[in-house]
């Protein structure tokens, strides 16, 4: 047996260990320094729009999961269902966007926000209000390419490392 290598690889794990201990570090500071997401992301939310919506029910149909519930009621003077209630379970929801390609008069949207996490699975059972856009819950640009224009171009976290070594 020869031994003329002894320790070779110890030295080599040494090496790269320093090399990553003087290398610019590739984390981001998240609450700090947020990126910009993916103009078409099927973020954690829906975005229900009251005035489009007819109560057809085609989403909550197309729903695989089962997590949109529709209660209508007709009006007899227009002969049109009234929605009562529209409630979005996204504990249940797998974010699959099929509601959204079904829906024929653009009345759904999935939202362009991601952070859902909540204390408790009532809270994660959201209503007629609580589905409306607003300036919190923008609504995202998947199945909707006109809406996808207006959206911040995506940042990725390597174009932010090659800004700060510049």
């Amino acid at each position: 047996m020869k031994f003329e290598r002894f320790g070779t690889g110890i030295i080599k794990g040494l090496m790269v260990t320093l090399v990553h201990l003087v290398r610019h570090p590739t984390v981001n500071q998240y609450p700090e320094q947020r990126l910009n997401m993916s103009r078409r992301i099927r973020g954690n939310e829906l975005i229900w729009s009251r005035e489009r919506c007819t109560g057809c029910g085609t989403c909550a149909k197309a729903c695989p999961q089962g997590a949109i519930e529709l209660v209508t009621s007709t009006v007899f003077k227009d002969n049109k269902y009234n929605v009562e209630t529209y409630r979005v379970d996204t504990g249940y929801c797998i974010q699959c966007g099929l509601c959204v390609e079904a829906c024929p008069f653009d009345a759904v949207f999935m939202g362009y926000s991601y952070e859902r996490a909540k204390y408790r699975r009532n809270d994660l059972v959201q209503t007629n209000d609580e589905l409306l856009e607003s300036p919190a819950r923008p609504v995202s640009g998947y199945f909707h390419p006109e809406i996808a224009k207006g959206l911040p171009d995506q940042t990725l976290l390597v174009e932010k490392i090659v800004e700060k070594r510049k």
